[in-house]
């Protein structure tokens, strides 16, 4: 792995969930000391169910709310607790798709104007340079020019999202962070959204940041992966390795939920009883002893580290090395059949797109 552009260190986030009128307020522990280390040019990816605190985490990441404790490092920076011109300078260098496409562009401004705002903000280039930088990014994220002076209204799900994208890349960032930039959107669409980002990072040299707990998308876009459970990072590493062989059991059960309609492809489905325990009050010992099937007495009581098992992964399981799980295996050329019919969904996307690069994109949803 390259240098690190991100760096986070023990990081943490709680937020109060009740102030009652006596005794203590509840105290939620969305993020609980995660440590990470995302190299530049990469495509990292968070995954996890709803509610394991991996947005929280990507807005730790882009200094969109401070930590209680921990530091957040940007390109050897330490970016906790800045403000002023500081933080503007950091916003320029990282920018945030999020995952709503329909409340995160202001109706009232002409996609034109939303674009150009990060510009105007920033004081780069002159009206008509402006101007000329939207009319671009519209088409390197297949739309076109003239769309420029239209609102958002005007536009389908997957249009707006490719807005949000455009508009992301206004300032030239280094860092994109995706907050589940596809989840809103039909699958079909998905995969058209999907391959611009691919593009684009390619393109632009960026690091990618994709939260999602569709972990078809992410297989198919990112390199490395974390999954997270409960405000805690189980298991990372690179995203093939951690695709064929699991070595948490909360993975191996997130992929065994992954639809696949070849039969051999996985031995037996793995499935996790009852919901995540209350967030307020997690369980003494491994958090997910109260759903894992291969549950000691150990795990009950203490606590695993996140521990690197070989050289790029880490696992916080205390049976990381004695378990044997199932993943999902399958070259490049046996996704369609191996993995899920989403695959081939996204390389024929591709192929309709008839794109090479952004900026051949044709306009395939009107």
């Amino acid at each position: 792995m390259t240098a690190p552009i991100l760096t986070a260190k023990s990081l943490s986030r709680r937020f109060i969930a009740s102030k009652p009128l006596f005794g203590a307020p509840s105290v939620v522990q969305a993020v609980n000391g995660v440590d990470l280390e995302i190299a530049e040019g990469e495509t990292f990816a968070i995954v996890g169910e709803s509610g394991c605190g991996k947005s929280t985490l990507a807005r730790l990441l882009s200094h969109l709310i401070e930590p209680s404790e921990g530091t957040v490092t940007y390109g050897g920076r330490e970016i906790s607790g800045l403000t002023g011109s500081d933080l503007r300078d950091l916003r320029r260098e990282m920018q945030f798709i999020f995952q709503d496409p329909f409340s995160s562009l202001n109706p009232r401004m002409t996609v034109g104007a939303l674009i150009a705002e990060p510009l105007r903000i920033h004081r780069i280039g002159t009206p008509a340079e402006q101007r000329a930088k939207v009319a671009e990014l519209l088409r390197k994220v297949g739309l076109r020019a003239e769309h420029a002076d239209r609102y958002p209204h005007e536009f389908s799900g997957g249009q707006r999202q490719r807005i949000g994208i455009a508009r992301a890349l206004a300032t030239g960032p280094r860092v994109v962070i995706g907050d589940e930039p596809v989840s809103a959107l039909d699958v079909s669409i998905q995969a058209q959204v999907v391959n611009i980002l691919e593009d684009l990072k390619d393109e632009f040299g960026l690091t990618l940041i994709i939260i999602a707990h569709d972990l078809a998308v992410i297989r198919h876009i990112a390199d490395r992966v974390a999954v997270m459970y409960l405000g805690e990072i189980v298991e990372l590493g690179d995203a093939a390795e951690v695709f064929a062989s699991p070595a948490h059991p909360y993975t191996e059960a997130l992929l065994s939920a992954i639809p696949i309609p070849s039969t051999g492809a996985r031995k037996v489905q793995t499935k996790i009883e009852g919901d995540p325990p209350n967030p307020i009050s997690p369980p003494p010992g491994c958090r997910f002893h109260t759903r894992c099937p291969y549950a000691e007495d150990r795990c009950r009581t203490e606590r695993p580290a996140l521990r690197e098992t070989a050289p790029g992964r880490r696992v916080a399981c205390h049976l990381a090395e004695t378990l044997s799980l199932d993943g999902i295996t399958g070259t490049e050329e046996s996704r369609p059949a191996a993995v899920v019919d989403r695959f081939a969904l996204y390389s024929a996307a591709r192929a309709a797109m008839g794109q090479t690069s952004p900026t051949t994109t044709k306009t395939t949803e009107e």
